[in-house]
């Protein structure tokens, strides 16, 4: 059985091709493979968004309706970055290992924060925020357990989770009475997260066992 480098090249391309470790040619610097720095503008506003969370935690418990519309603008905005971020590092080639951490952290760090404190006010159930909660926390710690097999990156149905909970918290942030929409987005959410959550333990055992493998 031949490998590719059994292959016979022309003449005109042979001394082209260089093996790991060896010089393509005398004036000529081996090839290496493009490595994205950290330090990018998506892994920024990931970072952003994580310093936008205690600023939003303390207009949340400022009282008053004009603190409770600066926390839905700063709530809002962070969870802008979220989307803004994911799409530089997806046309810029600006995907990270760090940023597929630190990127649900921040997520769950927002969110966290604003399901957190919307139970403290009384506004939300708290059995709703413990599994919410739960799912995350848990889903975070199995990244970590499983990163010496590989990343799991958001999956599609983890995006969907992550919209429909900024929007049911968006909504019960909002001033006004919309109860009925506000507890019909929660609860799609919620159902969303737990399957979701479902779903990335069967992620994570699958990249073990082909790991192992």
């Amino acid at each position: 059985m031949t490998g590719p480098e059994d292959v016979a090249l022309p003449p005109e391309q042979q001394g082209e091709i260089a093996r790991p470790g060896e010089v393509a040619g005398r004036d000529e610097v081996p090839r290496q493979a493009h490595r994205v720095s950290v330090y990018n503008v998506a892994n920024l506003l990931t970072m952003v968004r994580l310093a936008l969370v205690p600023v939003f935690t303390w207009l949340l418990f400022a009282g008053g309706t004009s603190a409770r519309l600066a926390a839905l603008v700063v709530f809002c905005v962070a969870s802008a970055t979220d989307w803004v971020d994911g799409e530089l590092a997806r046309r810029r080639n600006l995907v990270t290992d760090f940023g597929k951490i630190a990127d649900p952290i921040a997520d769950k760090a927002l969110t966290g924060s604003a399901l957190i404190g919307l139970s403290v006010l009384g506004e939300l159930w708290w059995w709703v925020t413990v599994v919410i909660l739960v799912r995350e926390v848990g889903i975070t710690l199995l990244r970590f357990v499983v990163i010496r097999y590989g990343v799991i990156p958001a999956s599609k149905g983890g995006k969907l989770k992550t919209m429909l909970q900024v929007i049911a918290i968006t909504l019960f942030i909002v001033p006004g009475p919309i109860e009925p929409l506000r507890w019909t987005l929660m609860a799609a959410a919620l159902l969303v997260t737990v399957v979701t959550g479902l779903d990335y333990l069967v992620r994570a055992w699958r990249l073990r066992g082909e790991a192992t493998r």
